[in-house]
């Protein structure tokens, strides 16, 4: 058995982002005990997108924001954006919906492969 040290990395995703390399690490927990820092930044991070009753609404983030565990920055940015992509794109759908946001809708297409109208 081979061990591997895993570490949580905190990531932001921007609604624009096309694959893992627009991912950004923002920080990462150097140790366990460094994890309670990380998960108060991640929840500084993303407090814009809770509504009135303090509850996380992805159709009002201005970018995504995750904390995934696993070995390199490269894995930690695939893995956020693999996580991310269906918030990515319930976020963007409702822009579109909601706004008619013509770039949400271009995203859409572009990345996503999904047609929408504006």
């Amino acid at each position: 058995m081979i061990y591997t040290e895993k570490t949580f990395f905190l990531c932001r995703i921007p609604l624009s982002a096309e694959s893992e390399n627009d991912v950004e690490v923002v920080t990462r927990a150097e140790n366990i005990n460094d994890f309670p820092r990380v998960f108060s930044e991640y929840e500084e991070l993303r407090s814009h997108a809770f509504n009135e009753d303090k509850l996380f609404s992805v159709i009002r983030a201005d970018e995504l924001f995750v904390i995934v565990r696993t070995i390199s920055d490269k894995a930690a940015k695939q893995m956020a954006f693999e996580e991310s992509t269906a918030n990515l794109i319930t976020n963007l759908q409702h822009r579109v919906m909601q706004n008619k946001d013509a770039e949400a809708s271009a995203i859409l297409k572009k990345v996503h492969e999904i047609d929408t109208e504006v």
